[in-house]
C-alpha cells in the first residue's frame, strides 16, 4: 500500500457538489492499494500513520502525533498512486489492486486507524473527488508498506 500523508488545517471532499467528508486540524491520507497488498500492509500503515509525530509541541518540535493533538484523519482511496509512468505519455495502472480488493484494504485501513481513537472521515470510493487540502507547513510524506524504513 502507499500513502501520501499530508499535516492539514483543514480539508474536504465534495462528490456531486456535496461535502462528505472533512477533517482539520489533523491529517489527509492518499491510500492507494496494489496487487498484493493484505491486512498486514493495511494494518501497519494504519498504526504508522496514527502514531507518526507530524505536529508541533510547546518547544515547535515535531513531536506530537494526530492521536496526541485530538486530531481527525481524511482518508481518500487514490488508485493513481500506482500509475507507472515511466513509458509514453499515459499512466499505466496496471499495478494498481482491483477495485473489490482496493475497496476492502481501504476500509480495514479506516477501520485500523479507529481502533487507536483517531476519528477518521472518508471520500467516497470510486467517485470523482474534489480535495480540498490546506497543507500545513507544508509538511507531505510518502510512506509504502513494502519499503522498509
Amino acid at each position: 500500500m502507499r500513502a501520501v500523508v499530508q499535516r492539514v488545517t483543514q480539508a474536504q471532499v465534495i462528490v456531486e457538489e456535496t461535502p462528505v467528508g472533512n477533517c482539520g486540524p489533523g491529517l489527509v491520507v492518499l491510500l492507494g492499494v496494489g496487487h498484493g497488498d493484505t491486512e498486514t500492509d493495511a494494518r501497519f500503515l494504519a498504526d504508522k500513520i496514527v502514531n507518526l509525530r507530524l505536529f508541533s509541541d510547546a518547544d515547535d518540535k515535531m513531536n506530537l502525533s494526530v492521536k496526541d493533538i485530538g486530531g481527525t484523519i481524511l482518508a481518500v482511496s487514490q488508485f493513481t498512486l500506482y500509475g507507472d509512468c515511466r513509458k509514453g505519455r499515459r499512466p499505466n495502472f496496471t499495478a494498481a489492486a482491483p477495485p473489490d480488493q482496493a475497496r476492502s484494504l481501504y476500509e480495514q485501513f479506516v477501520g485500523y486507524c479507529r481502533e487507536q481513537a483517531v476519528p477518521v472521515e472518508t471520500g467516497r470510493f470510486q467517485a470523482h473527488m474534489l480535495v480540498e487540502i490546506h497543507n500545513d507547513g507544508p509538511v507531505t510524506l510518502l510512506l509504502d508498506s513494502k519499503r522498509e524504513f
